[in-house]
């Protein structure tokens, strides 16, 4: 047994199972469970009362606040924010009396992407690089990169900047100034 410190902290009422990767610099806080398989990459915080595992992947700068569920099939890019008590499914036709173990489906969350708080995303969709879910939103289908998804169920309401700023109809990120363009009905940066 080696006795040397962990390069991340984690809070004595936490759990870590076997099988864990946990990157340097990340901050587990209390009351959470890291179930096997789980990797977790650099400098990510998990708030309060957060479940991940089995067999989850967390980026790098990944924040995930209090009370947020990581089920088997989630896949966080780097940068990801989890907004407290959002939701991921893994599963889409779940029964208690039925065994479904073997029908988890993948979400992916790409690099960016801003999930607020008490939003449910429904598994088997991918959410395009940052993107911006609403609080309260329910996403039921895939996510373009930079949408602006709000209400139940979700629909796009507008674009995003990488700053997470709303652009306006100029396509002005009014934090940055960085200036967007609408090509194929995607938005992509100026050079």
């Amino acid at each position: 047994m080696s006795d040397a410190k962990p390069n991340y902290f984690c809070h004595e009422s936490s759990y870590i199972d076997d099988n864990v990767s946990i990157g340097e610099g990340t901050k587990i806080w209390h009351f959470c469970h890291i179930l096997s398989g789980t990797v977790i990459g650099k400098n990510c915080s998990l708030g309060q009362n957060v479940m991940a595992g089995p067999d989850v992947k967390i980026g790098d700068g990944c924040k995930i606040q209090n009370n947020v569920a990581l089920y088997k099939g989630v896949i966080l890019e780097d940068g990801v924010f989890c907004g407290p008590s959002m939701v991921f499914t893994n599963v889409t036709t779940p029964r208690s009396e039925v065994s479904r173990q073997d029908e988890y489906v993948e979400t992916l969350v790409r690099k960016g992407v801003t999930i607020g708080a008490n939003a449910t995303i429904v598994c088997g969709h991918e959410l395009g690089q940052y993107c911006f879910i609403g609080a309260g939103a329910v996403v039921t289908k895939n996510v373009k990169p930079h949408a602006v998804m709000a209400g139940v169920p979700a629909k796009q309401i507008g674009w995003v900047a990488h700053s997470g700023e709303m652009l306006r109809e100029d396509l002005i990120c009014p934090r940055t100034g960085d200036e967007y363009q609408i090509v194929d009905g995607a938005l992509i940066r100026k050079s």
